[in-house]
């Protein structure tokens, strides 16, 4: 196991500007889908807590999740998965599926919050404070070229470094967390598919000396044009898995075709218990 050495943390960020982001209630709202407690938060304040998380460093790293309908699927499925969600500082609700689960229980989801926006999101209203990011996930000439992409387009925060996803040897993952602790990072992206990347999240943070983890599923594979987002109008609309089942079939359309029925199915279940139980 790598001991942290006390002496060495991320350097501290200046003082942060304010831009917009709406003072932090007493406590964040929260509706429970399928089990995993969603913060139901706007666009701007998921971001706020995402800079509070980094700047709030104190030897533990934070983790902010993102769940969508398969996460949440897989979460039925597997209580030990409902157990690593569960864990994470912050979930976010990401797509179409959850804001059904969540209006069946009587609640507007105030935002669609997932990596593929956040982050870059991220990048741009916090550029110049001094932050640095870690890509860690999809294969060696993905993160590469999703590595070489970010550098250029987001010079607001400095590229720590990169790193594959293919850690089953145990040599390369004591290495690779070692080159991660002594680059610093401010924010360690992890970009393996779900439920990889929360798991390893989970198994490893307490060997991680970064202030916050964050699962990004496939932001990697689009920042290194593998594959493209969907037009604007459709994200609008709520429709992109569509648009990502067109494009990619092959992986897709289990996880769809599939999944989204038995998704609605978990979810109207969900909400019929709530009501008989009677509680919020």
């Amino acid at each position: 196991m790598i001991e942290a050495d006390p002496t060495v943390s991320p350097s501290p960020p200046p003082p942060a500007a304010p831009w917009g982001v709406p003072a932090a209630p007493a406590a964040d709202p929260v509706v429970t889908l399928l089990g995993v407690p969603i913060a139901n938060v706007t666009r701007a304040r998921a971001l706020g807590i995402i800079e509070e998380l980094i700047r709030s460093y104190d030897g533990r790293p934070r983790s902010v999740f993102f769940a969508n309908a398969h996460t949440l699927n897989l979460a039925a499925a597997r209580p030990d998965y409902l157990g690593v969600l569960n864990s994470a500082d912050y979930v976010f609700g990401d797509g179409t599926g959850a804001r059904w689960a969540a209006r069946l229980k009587g609640v507007r989801l105030e935002d669609n919050l997932n990596g593929t926006d956040l982050v870059p999101e991220l990048f741009e209203a916090t550029a110049g404070r001094g932050y640095r990011y870690f890509l860690l996930g999809a294969e060696p000439k993905t993160v590469e070229t999703a590595a070489r992409a970010a550098e250029a387009c987001f010079r607001g925060w400095q590229q720590a470094g990169f790193h594959h996803g293919y850690l089953d040897d145990a040599q390369t993952l004591v290495e690779v967390i070692e080159r991660i602790n002594q680059a610093r990072p401010h924010v360690l992206l992890v970009g393996m598919g779900n439920p990889r990347q929360e798991e390893w999240i989970v198994r490893y943070r307490h060997r991680l000396r970064v202030p916050l983890c964050m699962g990004v599923g496939g932001l990697f594979d689009f920042w290194a044009g593998k594959f493209r987002r969907a037009p604007a109008w459709i994200r609008r609309a709520g429709h992109e898995w569509v648009w990502r089942l067109l494009e990619d079939p092959r992986d897709k359309a289990r996880r769809y075709l599939l999944g989204n029925p038995l998704f609605l199915a978990r979810a109207i279940r969900d909400a019929f218990r709530q009501r008989s139980r009677g509680t919020p």
